[in-house]
């Protein structure tokens, strides 16, 4: 039986994030579940398409928008059941059974809770808002990883092309049935050790309400 699982991860110069984060996919590997990495990468000047061709990958290159290059990673990919998962985010020990028992469940949808690669209240505040968004709202951000299936990603229409909020506009279109996971990933906190975490979660927040409210992801992005 082929493996049921295909991990796509949209890259940018991420040779630094992909240091960390496919080490952690060995073990998917390993469990028999992972069928193929795809790399869905926007234009890197760095090392960023050597990596994916050494890990085995396959690389699919495009414009830079987050959502379009989401959106040409599936075209290509082949499983069954889908893993977003961005170039920063380091899935947990253990991930393989808990994605494999979610299948088994047939419960559509779900995302991993959120952690941060730093410590302290303001990284545990900040990861608690997002894990509370995911649960009641079902807005999910791509950096928790979206684990669905193939027909539901159809169903749903995919991701749209756009450079930012992609992924609220496919958990909206999904509808809240969105599992969170018993299981949380870490994300690089990069950008709000550099920006300051009131300021980059205010801006983040203040982003999501404007585009609930009809503004358009490419005008936001320029304020990202």
């Amino acid at each position: 039986m082929r493996a049921k699982l295909s991990v796509v991860m949209p890259t940018l110069n991420a040779e630094a994030g992909l240091a960390r984060s496919l080490p952690a996919l060995a073990e998917g590997l390993e469990a028999g579940l992972i069928r193929e990495l795809v790399i869905s990468d926007g234009g890197s000047e760095d090392a960023t398409g050597q990596i994916a061709e050494a890990a085995g990958a396959v690389l699919v290159t495009g414009a830079a928008s987050r959502g379009g290059q989401l959106r040409r990673g599936v075209s290509v990919a082949r499983g069954e059941w889908l893993l977003m998962l961005h170039a920063d985010t380091v899935l947990p020990q253990g991930w393989p059974e808990v994605v494999k028992a979610h299948i088994a469940q047939g419960q559509g949808a779900a995302a991993f809770r959120l952690s941060f690669d730093s410590r302290g209240l303001a990284p545990v505040i900040v990861a608690g808002w997002a894990n509370l968004r995911s649960k009641v709202f079902g807005l999910p951000y791509g950096d928790q990883g979206l684990l669905l299936s193939r027909s539901d990603y159809d169903a749903a229409g995919g991701y749209p092309d756009v450079p930012l909020m992609e992924d609220v506009a496919l958990a909206r279109a999904l509808g809240r049935r969105i599992t969170l996971l018993p299981a949380a990933v870490t994300t690089s906190a990069d950008r709000y050790r550099r920006d300051g975490w009131l300021r980059r979660g205010g801006r983040n927040l203040w982003l999501l309400l404007r585009y609930l409210g009809g503004a358009r992801p490419e005008d936001l992005a320029r304020r990202y």
